[in-house]
């Protein structure tokens, strides 16, 4: 681990200037560039007072970062199935509702639809991978094949149905998460 540069990197993110940083730690200006060009190390208890002016402790800053999943399959998708409505919801990110976007993969069977979502804050936006849907936003209807996605910026009451004979199935992907 490179002290400086990570002493850098929080500096940057806290938006300090090496002098407001010297400042608040009661050390010089000099002291903290060449701490973060690697060229002097702190003592301990210097080390605490810079972390703690860049808000951040000594445990946290020489712990590793945890390994995040990237790649995801069926066994981490959580599904909800909704026999009323006739639809199947599936997370294709676990915990995605913590994420600035959520993908879910919804399947309508014929005469099924969405609970009407009532106006919110953000962008939805849809991809067709099989059959055809009816978008309702408001008291507008589009129809959206095969092949083809929408942009909903959700502030009128929106919901999807599906009137064909044939299941339909999109991928549907709610900023900030709303599923």
């Amino acid at each position: 681990m490179v002290i400086g540069e990570k002493i850098r990197f929080l500096r940057q993110q806290n938006q300090l200037t090496q002098e407001e940083l010297a400042d608040r730690c009661e050390l010089s200006k000099g002291f903290i560039s060449l701490l973060e060009r690697n060229m002097t190390s702190p003592s301990i208890s210097t080390l605490k007072y810079i972390l703690e002016a860049l808000g951040t402790d000594l445990a946290v800053f020489f712990s590793e970062p945890e390994e995040q999943m990237v790649v995801f399959s069926g066994e981490h998708y959580a599904i909800k199935r909704n026999a009323d409505e006739k639809s199947e919801l599936c997370w294709l990110i676990p915990n995605a509702q913590k994420n600035a976007m959520e993908p879910v993969l919804l399947t309508l069977e014929p005469d099924g639809q969405t609970y009407p979502d009532n106006p919110h804050e953000g962008e939805e936006i849809g991809y067709i991978l099989e059959g055809t849907i009816t978008l309702v936003i408001g008291k507008k209807k589009y129809t959206v094949k095969h092949g083809e996605s929408f942009l909903i910026h959700p502030d009128k009451p929106h919901y999807l149905m599906n009137r064909g004979k044939r299941v339909a199935k999109l991928l549907w992907i709610s900023s900030p998460p709303s599923f």
